[in-house]
């Protein structure tokens, strides 16, 4: 059994979201048999997502069959972006047109959701002028400095923490100009020891200004989320912020429709408070994903106040909440694995005559 053996059954192994198998998709990056193991590097680069996952099991599944044990690595090659958080594998930006339709709420639980997957995760709370990030993870402990004056950033529920509310007293209104900002986002990316992660969640603040900007033209963004609520009036402001990634090529993993439909925790039933379907219609308008509908369940609120995320809570509201995560996990890696797919479709070595 050779490389071209192993490559060959790998042809048999499909990809759940582009339509064709992991090799001529071009998304096996090397097979190296050393004293009869595969040692197989996959293009894969959303840790812990459900479909990336389920492409490495087929692997293991398929080359296991043959009798062939595997050693499998995943690593994508990333665009060069500079010296911004070199060792976070994706940043994902949590964006609003407009304020009040529960951005905080969903990029917290996201966060806290990846977290529960497995990966390693930080939560960057952007939102200069009224962060509420700490009090949503019940997170009281401020960070730490090294010898060296980088700051070293508190842990909650497995994730690394940094918000403009660890820095200011309490209550302390934020009252800066565009360029203090600019300087404030850049030190906190900069001087932040931010360690080895697999997602960065950073929370935007809402609309499409100096702090949007500082961030899409400085950092690495992988995707964005764009949050909504079901009525026209906070569709047309999310139209806003889709059309300000869209401005600066970043792109857009989906449409979250947060506050859905109230659901009465007396009687159970639900109701549409704020109309219903203006979500899905939104991202089928502007052909992007749908990554789900989140209730209005007063749970939330509660788990909000209390830095409880609702994520992390049994029942069919947290179930929303993690098959959101999930969702967006997954096309966190068909980014990856489009891109890396349209560029080296063709490239694949042929295979062997004499195989």
């Amino acid at each position: 059994m050779n490389e071209d053996d192993v490559r060959s059954l790998l042809r048999g192994v499909e990809d759940p979201d582009l339509g064709d198998n992991i090799v001529s998709l071009g998304l096996v990056n090397d097979i190296e048999m050393r004293e009869g193991v595969a040692h197989v590097s996959l293009a894969l680069g959303a840790p812990y997502s459900p479909n990336e996952t389920a492409i490495a099991a087929e692997v293991r599944e398929v080359l296991s069959e043959e009798g062939i044990e595997c050693e499998l690595t995943a690593n994508v090659d990333r665009p060069a972006e500079g010296d911004v958080l070199p060792d976070v594998k994706n940043v994902i930006a949590v964006a609003s047109g407009k304020g009040g339709v529960g951005k905080s709420t969903v990029a917290v639980n996201l966060a806290a959701g990846l977290s529960q997957l497995g990966a390693r995760v930080g939560l960057f709370d952007a939102d200069v002028y009224g962060p509420n990030v700490p009090r949503m993870v019940d997170a009281d402990e401020r960070p730490q400095a090294t010898a060296e004056e980088q700051i070293i950033p508190p842990e909650k529920y497995g994730m690394k923490l940094m918000s403009m509310d660890f820095l200011t007293g309490e209550d302390d209104p934020v009252i800066w100009r565009g360029p203090m900002v600019h300087k404030l986002i850049t030190q906190l990316f900069e001087d932040v020891e931010w360690g080895s992660l697999d997602y960065m969640v950073i929370d935007l603040p809402p609309g499409t200004g100096d702090t949007q900007l500082t961030l899409l033209q400085t950092v690495p963004i992988a995707g964005a989320v764009i949050v909504t609520t079901p009525q026209e009036v906070a569709v047309d402001d999310a139209k806003k912020g889709l059309e300000m990634f869209g401005k600066h090529e970043t792109p857009v993993l989906g449409i979250v429709e947060n506050m859905s439909g109230f659901r009465c925790p007396d009687c159970g039933s639900e109701h549409a408070l704020f109309g219903e379907g203006g979500g899905e219609a939104f991202a089928d308008e502007v052909e992007m994903p749908f990554l789900g509908e989140l209730p209005l369940d007063p749970r939330v609120r509660e788990g909000g106040d209390d830095g409880a995320p609702i994520v992390l809570d049994d029942g069919e509201t947290g179930d929303a909440f993690r098959q959101f995560t999930e969702r967006t996990a997954n096309n966190v890696g068909i980014v990856h694995r489009q891109r890396l797919s349209n560029g080296r479709q063709g490239e694949e070595p042929a295979p062997d005559p004499s195989s």
